[in-house]
This record gives C-alpha cells, sequence and structure tokens, in this order.
C-alpha cells in the first residue's frame, strides 16, 4: 500500500523518528509535521496537548495517510491513548518501544528516564516498565532546557553539556544501567549525554524501537509498499520554514527540497 505514513512532533525532534524510519522502511513514502509554532509541548497542560495532536491528526488525515507515529513523547504519553479510538488507521507512538527495550536491557534492574515536565509527571514510562518488570526501579529526571538547546542547534556546546551535568548528577546515585531518552528532542544530544553517563551506561533510543515496531505493525496490516519507486517524503510545519530545513538537512541523510506552512489553528 503506497499511502504515507504520518509522523508528527512538537517540532524538529521527530526527525529523528523519521531517520530510522527511512532506514528501516525505505520503500514507505513520509509525511512529517513539526509543530514549530507551538514547540515544546513538555510544558504545556494535558488538555492543550490533547487539543494540539487532535489538529495534526486530523490534518495527517486529509493527506490519506495509512498509519500515524506520534513522534512526541509527550504527546504519547498524554493524549495518545484518548484519542486512539477516533483514529482510524494504526497509531504508533514512542514511549512503549522505549520502555520495553529499557527492560530488556537492564541488568541493575534500575532504568533512568529523562524527558519533558509532562513526560515525566505522566509517570507513563514508570507505569510502562513496571507492566513489564515490576522488580525493576525507575528514576526519573525531568530535562526541560534540553529540547530549545537542540531546538537552537547547540548540540555540542559548553551550556549543553552544563545543563546535561546539572540534569544527570541526580541519576549518578541510583545505578541506573539503562537510560531512556524520554524525548525525541534527545538523541540528538546522545554525545554529550554519552560522555557524561558513561560507557557503563546503555542509552535507549526509542526513535530507534518506534521504527522497529512500526515496521511490525504494516507487516501484520499487509501495509507495506510493495513498490520499488522512489519513495516521496513532504514536509510540513506551523512556522519557521528555514530554520526547519536549516536543521532538517543535518539530521536527515537527504536534502529537502521543500517545507510547507500549515495553518494548523483550522483543523
Amino acid at each position: 500500500m503506497d499511502s504515507a505514513i504520518g509522523v508528527f512532533d512538537s517540532g524538529v525532534g521527530g526527525l529523528t523518528v523519521v531517520r530510522e524510519i527511512m532506514r528501516q522502511l525505505p520503500s514507505e513514502n513520509v509525511i512529517y509535521f513539526g509543530d514549530t509554532a507551538r514547540v515544546p509541548y513538555g510544558s504545556k497542560s494535558k488538555d492543550t496537548v490533547l487539543k494540539f495532536s487532535k489538529q495534526i491528526v486530523r490534518f495527517l488525515m486529509t493527506k490519506n495517510v495509512k498509519a500515524i507515529v506520534f513522534a512526541c513523547n509527550t504527546a504519547s504519553a498524554l493524549a495518545l491513548e484518548e484519542m486512539r479510538q477516533e483514529i482510524k488507521v494504526p497509531v504508533v507512538g514512542v514511549v512503549r518501544p522505549g520502555a520495553r527495550m529499557a527492560v530488556e536491557m537492564t541488568k541493575t534492574k534500575s532504568v533512568g528516564v529523562i524527558g519533558t515536565d509532562a513526560t515525566i509527571k505522566s509517570g507513563i514510562y514508570n507505569e510502562y516498565i513496571r507492566q513489564l518488570d515490576p522488580n525493576v526501579t525507575v528514576v526519573g529526571k525531568a530535562c526541560p532546557l534540553f529540547v530549545p538547546l537542540v531546538e537552537e542547534n547547540l548540540l555540542e556546546d559548553r551550556i549543553t553539556d552544563d545543563m546535561v551535568d546539572r540534569y544527570l548528577s541526580e541519576l549518578k546515585p541510583y545505578n541506573v544501567d539503562s537510560l531512556v531518552l524520554g524525548c525525541t528532542h534527545y538523541p540528538l544530544l546522545m554525545n554529550p549525554i554519552k560522555r557524561y553517563m558513561g560507557d557503563a551506561v546503555t542509552l535507549v533510543n526509542p526513535a530507534y524501537e518506534t521504527a522497529k515496531e512500526l515496521k511490525n505493525i504494516l507487516e501484520k496490516n499487509q501495509l507495506l509498499n510493495q513498490k520499488l519507486d522512489t519513495p516521496a517524503y513532504e514536509f510540513y510545519v506551523s512556522d519557521g520554514v528555514d530554520k526547519f530545513k536549516a536543521f532538517a538537512d543535518e539530521v536527515l541523510p537527504i536534502n529537502i527540497n521543500s517545507v510547507n506552512v500549515v495553518d494548523i489553528e483550522s483543523y
């Protein structure tokens, strides 16, 4: 089936999920929406995130997508389950795949989760991980300044190293050996986080796990694109085309030709 996969995030972070979809599902067409006018989602209320997610899903459904990926941990935590009944195509979030891999990787039974304020306060990673293994201790830490650091492309900068130190120092006493990057922006900070946490800690990238789960769901529902044409990628934002395009060209394995602005409030 050659309909596209719809992917959305609060900004540029979801491009880490698109990158993994391109790698693992190279025949699939993708339509991406980044809500760059309203980023970040992590400091907003559940009602606001739910409203934003509904608007974006309505927009993606006008594109006749065959599946939707909530490539945003905050939206996955606060909106996905509530919206699942309204969405007529398969839906994949980034939280469950990341939680599953964290449980598989931990040997000390101590898992760290970093994310936005909303994701950490929701307790959803804790809930999923404890369902999989009640003996695992989950240590959550909100890192709200990581998203703006990524959005400003300060991936290798002294201020980023300082914030990594400030936030992650709280995890050190807990002997975590598996750390979930619980926001799709955070894999772009993989290097400074890895430097700080050390080789003994496995960093879990939910973007990779989400693409793997998406592939399984498409196979199960016989929705894989069987055509061998060059896939089409479309990118939409709610603001800031030039900044988004420059960032996407760094993150993705392709250079994107155009980015379109959508009046998302009209959906």
